[in-house]
């Protein structure tokens, strides 16, 4: 695939992801108005068990079935990557209904384990009824997932990212509505209204469901054409065809659950381990702050990473199966640097501002504020495991990105509890940033290793974007304290948004415009960013 393709695929699902994830954010702000701390909190029980058994039930099919097609229409054999979209959406249909079927009847058993002990927040009852609800879901995310991994295998990645934005609003709609109706206008409770936000995934799963038939309906002509030029179809089983996908699909399933796994450690010691240092008063408000609401606002800058890593599979796949070493380390040294662009500046921001961005989003507190600090560096983190495990996987070596997450993993279960009785809170954030550490070293070696890729630019323009960032935060630093003379962040929601329209563009001008002026964005992001802001220009000029 050709450099340019490359990056027009990933703004393309960058921009879906990123609206999603945007949308994911901004209900919040509502949602939190209604329901509260514990009834987050309440929702994140749900939610992390449906993560959990959504990767179990697709297997980790979606972006196996991406890396499989994106091989076979390679060799130019289109036939055996259709072959498997007939036969998955069988399977997906079948494992979402067992999924269901199971984390239904699970729900009573895991409530009390999840709960940890005695609290003064939610009871067993209302755990076991969002976490029935919210299983439903796993009848139909399976398959519309399938479908997004058969696009993406074709580099087309529009489908996934209009369906992403479709579900996430249609998702989102029922979820503001239907808690409104019961709390406000019904007076029911915060349970029921949680219950029903969570049933808002099947909800939302429809619309984008809709979305990728609709695409395919309209690209089917296409698609066949493709069939009657393909190669003739590789002499293959389907006990062998099955064979490969699941040699792709383990490691897809293990590494897909890295942030939800993290969190689930957390689900089942977090409340126990605060209850035994005597904060078994307000375990569940500071879990849902560390487990729900915090991670909503740290994930923005990680669904780049995440956009490039679905894009690097096929990508990476195509060019490991050609042979073409070259283009592959220079995919994976410009996916590392553009990542440190972005990621690295919106996690200094997050970290820098976390008080206000937290007053605006939520509510003016400080223990919200200083885990958020904590929390933001975090992503970086985040951000490149998922990148390191996706190249691992597009050049072959599924196991070791297993391993790497295994590792991580280990330690996060080792320490968690010693941390967060120890340092509070914020001892469950530091044993996961030293789970990640661990697995990202790792995934680093093997990267080097395999790929004989050298870190060398990549280190040093690293050093280069972290002192951009650093000038950056201190202009923040410096703007936020011109304001403090006449108003804080902590006089309310109105006085953190005025805090936020003032430092963030200008931290954010500052670094884009030393990242230009040092040519680091061109170098980058290709002639494409300097055609753009030549259009600007001539169109400026001729304004004048």
């Amino acid at each position: 695939m050709s450099e340019s393709k490359l990056i027009r695929g990933t703004l393309i699902l960058t921009i879906g992801t990123y609206l999603s994830r945007i949308l994911g954010m901004i209900y919040l702000f509502p949602f939190y108005a209604l329901v509260g701390t514990l009834g987050g909190t309440l929702f994140s029980y749900g939610y992390g068990q449906y993560t959990i058994f959504l990767f179990i039930s697709t297997l980790g099919f979606p972006l196996a079935v991406s890396k499989f097609v994106s091989k076979y229409n390679s060799l130019g054999d289109y036939y055996t990557g259709r072959r498997i979209l007939k036969s998955g959406l069988i399977v997906m249909g079948v494992t979402g209904i067992v999924g269901f079927l199971t984390l239904y009847l699970l729900a009573p058993i895991l409530a009390p384990v999840i709960l940890g002990g005695e609290t003064q927040g939610n009871s067993v009852k209302d755990v076991t009824m969002v976490i029935r609800m919210v299983s439903v879901a796993l009848v139909i995310v399976p398959i519309m997932s399938l479908l997004r991994g058969f696009f993406q295998g074709y580099q087309s990645m529009g489908p996934t990212a209009l369906s992403q934005v479709i579900e996430q609003v249609v998702r989102i709609v029922f979820l503001l509505s239907a808690s409104f109706v019961i709390i406000k206008l019904l007076d029911g409770e915060v349970a029921t209204a949680v219950g029903y936000s969570t049933f808002a995934a099947f909800i939302g799963a429809l619309g984008g469901l809709v979305v990728l038939v609709w695409y395919w309906l309209k690209r089917k002509p296409y698609l066949d054409s493709l069939l009657e030029t393909s190669k003739p179809q590789t002499a293959m089983t389907n006990k062998q065809m099955y064979k490969e996908l699941l040699s792709y699909a383990g490691p897809f399933v293990f590494v897909g659950l890295a942030i939800p796994l993290y969190q689930y450690v957390d689900q089942f010691t977090f409340n126990r381990a605060m209850i035994s240092t005597g904060k078994g008063l307000i375990a569940e408000e500071l879990f849902g702050i560390v487990n729900f609401y915090v991670p909503k606002l740290v994930m923005i800058p990680v669904s780049l990473a995440t956009a490039f890593s679905l894009t690097l599979v096929p990508t990476i796949t195509a060019s490991f199966t050609t042979k073409d070493f070259s283009l592959l380390r220079k995919q994976i040294d410009k996916t590392f640097q553009i990542c440190i662009l972005l990621v690295l500046p919106a996690v200094v921001g997050l970290s820098v501002l976390a008080y206000p961005i937290y007053g605006l989003f939520y509510e003016v507190s400080e223990v919200g504020g200083r885990i958020l600090r904590w929390y933001a560096p975090v992503a970086l983190l985040f951000s490149f495991f998922t990148i390191t495990a996706a190249i691992l996987q597009g050049i072959n070596k599924q196991k070791m990105a297993v391993i790497s997450l295994a590792l991580g993993l280990l330690i996060k279960m080792a320490v968690n509890v010693p941390f967060i009785i120890w340092f509070g809170s914020i001892g469950s954030i530091l044993a996961t940033a030293l789970g990640y550490t661990v697995s990202i070293a790792y995934s680093f070696w093997m990267i080097s290793k395999h790929a004989k890729y050298r870190f060398t630019i990549f280190i040093r323009r690293s050093l280069f974007m972290t002192l951009l960032s650093a000038i950056m935060a201190v202009s923040i630093v410096f703007t936020n304290k011109i304001l403090s003379f006449g108003f804080t962040y902590d006089e309310g929601k109105l006085y953190s948004l005025l805090v936020l329209l003032f430092t963030v563009p200008v931290g954010a001008s500052i670094y884009l415009v030393l990242a230009y002026r040092s040519h680091l964005l061109d170098r980058l992001l290709g002639t494409h960013l300097e055609k753009v802001i030549r259009k600007i220009k001539r169109k400026k000029a001729v304004q004048s």
